[in-house]
Parts: C-alpha cells; structure tokens; sequence
C-alpha cells in the first residue's frame, strides 16, 4: 500500500540562494523560512506533482547520487518538517 501522496505549497513561494542555506518567503502564510539542503531540493521535485514517499525519493536519485535506502530517512524527516512549516502538504 503507496503511503500519503504529497505535494509542495508553492504558489507564488519566492526563493533566494544565500551561501548554501534557501529562504523563502511563502506568501500564503506571510512567513519567510530559512532552509537547508535538501528542502529546496525536495520542494522543487514535488513541484513536478504530487507522490509518495517512494516516489519522492525515486525523482531525487534522479537527480542526484545517494543511495536511496540511506537517504530515504533523511528524506522522510525533512518532508515532515516542511509539511509541519505549511510549504508541503497532502493532497
């Protein structure tokens, strides 16, 4: 059984790079977030649609090297982080 589907809260989010760390304004919510890698990265795979965790996983070792059994948990706890900041939710 495929977990929750997940999908990034992203319109109109704005984003600026500043020496490895993203902020973030999200203009829903009117706060501005400051995040580490790999939020940005995760936020910009959901922007494809929405997935589950697998599926999250399977776009990011796409794009980048990590052995996904490892990276998985990583994965998980920063998505809920950014669920619990309101830039992801279930959909």
């Amino acid at each position: 059984m495929a977990g929750p589907l997940y999908i990034a809260d992203a319109e109109g989010l704005r984003t600026v790079v500043l020496e490895g760390l993203a902020v973030l304004f999200h203009p829903r919510s009117g706060q501005t977030h400051i995040v580490a890698p790999p939020a940005p990265e995760i936020l910009d795979a959901l922007g494809e649609g929405a997935t589950d965790l697998d599926g999250l996983v399977a776009r990011l070792s796409e794009r980048f090297e990590f052995d996904s059994n490892e990276g998985r948990p990583a994965i998980a706890a920063r998505l809920g982080e950014l669920e619990t900041a309101g830039l992801v939710r279930r959909s």
